[in-house]
C-alpha cells in the first residue's frame, strides 16, 4: 500500500535569504552580540512602533528578564493561566515569586479577566497574560486591572506576532512583553526571544543585566578600541542573542507580513470547511478589529476521543499536536504549590478536547484540503 505524503504540523520558511545572510555574518568572524544584533532590534521595535526591542536567547529568558526589571523577587506572586507553557510559570518561579493561576475562558483560550481581581493578595506585582495561538487577551480590560491596582502587566507574546489589539501591535500595549523567536515560531531564529517595553528605564537596565550586568559588551568595547577595560554595573545572565540568529530575524521579519497573509488563508479554510463538520468547534475569532496572529489553529472536538483522533489523524501521515496540558495538573506544581486536579475545571475540559492542526506557511491549499478530508473521513462526515 502506497504511503500517503507526510504533511507535518509546522515547518519555517526558511530559504536562500537566510542562508546568505548567516555565509555573510559567518564569513564577517563576527558571530556573536554585534551589528547584526543592534539592527534587528532596531527594526523590530521600527515595526511594532515601540520605543525599544532587547534581543536574548529565548522568551525564556525574556520573561525572566522582565520580571526582574520589574522588582518582582521573593514572596510575590504573579497571575497567569495555568493554560500555557511551562516557561511562564517557570520564569515566575526564577525570581521566587509564585505562580497564581486563573482559570480560562473555554472559548477564547485565553486568562478569564473577570476572575483575576479575585485572585490579587497584598503580595500580587504583576499579572502575565498569554495571547494562545495569537488571539489576542483584553488589553484595555488588563490595564485597567493593572493600573486600578498598581500591578505589572508584563505580556507573554510568545504566539503573538504579529497580533493585533484595537490597531496596535501586541507588544506595545503591556509595560513589558516577551517574544519567542524557537523554530516553530511566525518569525524564527532557530533559538531566541526580544523584549519590547516604552521604559527608558527598563531598556537601559535589560541592555545590560542580559550580558552579566557588563556595562559594555564586546562590540562595543571594539567598536572603540578599548578591548579590555569594563564595569560590572549590575546582576546580569548570559541572555544574549547572536549575530548569527539576528541576521536570520531580519530575514525572517522581512518575511512576516506575506507568511502571517498565507496563515491567514490557511486559517480561513479551515475555518469555512470545519464548521460544517458537527464534531468539532474551529477557534473563537471576535467580530472586531483584533487581528489574530494565527500561530496555532486549534480545534474543540466534541464527543470524541481526543487522543484516539489524534492517533488516527497520525496514521494518515498528518502530525498534529495538543496545546496545551494545563500546569496544575503536572506532578511538579502540584507539590511545589498544592493544585490539584479540579482546581481549573475549563482548561481541564479545554485540555481533553483540543487539537492543534499543521499551520505553515509550507502548506498548499491541496495539502489543506487533505487534512479536512482526513478529520472529516475520521469523525464519520465524508
Amino acid at each position: 500500500m502506497e504511503q500517503k505524503p507526510f504533511i507535518p504540523f509546522s515547518r519555517p520558511w526558511i530559504d536562500e535569504t537566510e542562508i546568505e545572510a548567516v555565509s555573510q555574518v559567518l564569513a564577517s568572524k563576527w558571530i556573536s552580540s554585534g551589528a547584526r544584533v543592534r539592527e534587528f532590534e532596531r527594526a523590530f521595535a521600527e515595526y511594532l512602533g515601540v520605543k525599544h526591542a532587547i534581543a536574548v536567547s529565548s522568551c525564556t529568558a525574556a520573561l525572566h528578564l522582565s520580571l526582574v526589571v520589574s522588582g518582582i523577587s521573593t514572596g510575590d506572586e504573579v497571575i497567569t493561566t495555568p493554560y500555557t507553557f511551562t516557561a511562564t510559570a517557570e520564569a515566575i518561579r526564577y525570581v521566587g515569586a509564585k505562580p497564581v493561576f486563573v482559570d480560562i475562558e473555554p472559548d477564547t483560550l485565553n486568562i478569564n479577566i473577570d476572575n483575576i481581581e479575585n485572585a490579587i493578595t497584598p503580595k500580587t506585582k504583576a499579572v502575565i497574560p498569554v495571547h494562545i495561538a495569537g488571539l489576542p487577551c483584553d488589553m484595555n480590560a488588563l490595564q485597567n486591572i493593572c493600573q486600578k491596582h498598581n500591578l505589572i502587566l508584563i505580556d507573554d507574546a510568545a504566539h503573538a506576532l504579529p497580533t493585533q489589539y484595537n490597531g496596535q501591535f501586541i507588544g506595545n500595549l503591556g509595560n513589558l512583553s516577551a517574544f519567542s523567536f524557537y523554530a516553530n515560531k511566525n518569525l524564527t531564529t532557530a533559538e531566541g526571544g526580544m523584549i519590547t517595553t516604552n521604559n527608558d528605564a527598563y531598556a537601559g537596565q535589560l541592555q545590560t543585566m542580559r550580558l552579566h550586568g557588563i556595562d559594555k559588551d564586546a562590540w562595543s568595547r571594539q567598536s572603540r578600541r578599548s578591548v579590555w577595560r569594563y564595569d560590572i554595573t549590575s546582576e546580569g545572565y548570559k541572555y544574549n542573542m547572536t549575530d548569527i540568529q539576528a541576521a536570520m530575524g531580519l530575514c525572517q521579519l522581512m518575511k512576516l507580513n506575506k507568511q502571517h497573509e498565507r496563515r491567514r488563508n490557511i486559517a480561513g479554510i479551515y475555518q469555512n470547511e470545519l464548521q460544517k463538520i458537527p464534531q468539532i468547534s474551529p477557534p473563537f475569532v471576535p467580530e472586531n478589529e483584533n487581528e489574530h496572529s494565527w500561530h496555532l489553529y486549534i480545534i474543540q472536538l466534541q464527543e470524541t476521543d481526543r487522543d484516539e483522533f489524534v492517533d488516527t489523524l497520525r496514521a494518515e501521515n498528518i502530525e498534529c499536536s495538543v496545546h496545551y496540558i494545563p500546569l496544575h495538573l503536572f506532578d511538579f506544581y502540584q507539590k511545589q504549590y498544592g493544585y490539584n486536579v479540579g482546581d481549573f475545571p475549563r482548561a481541564e475540559e479545554v485540555f481533553d478536547r483540543v487539537v492543534s492542526l499543521p499551520l505553515h506557511p509550507g502548506l498548499s491549499n491541496d495539502d489543506v484540503y487533505t487534512v479536512i478530508e482526513a478529520i472529516s473521513n475520521i469523525l464519520g462526515n465524508s
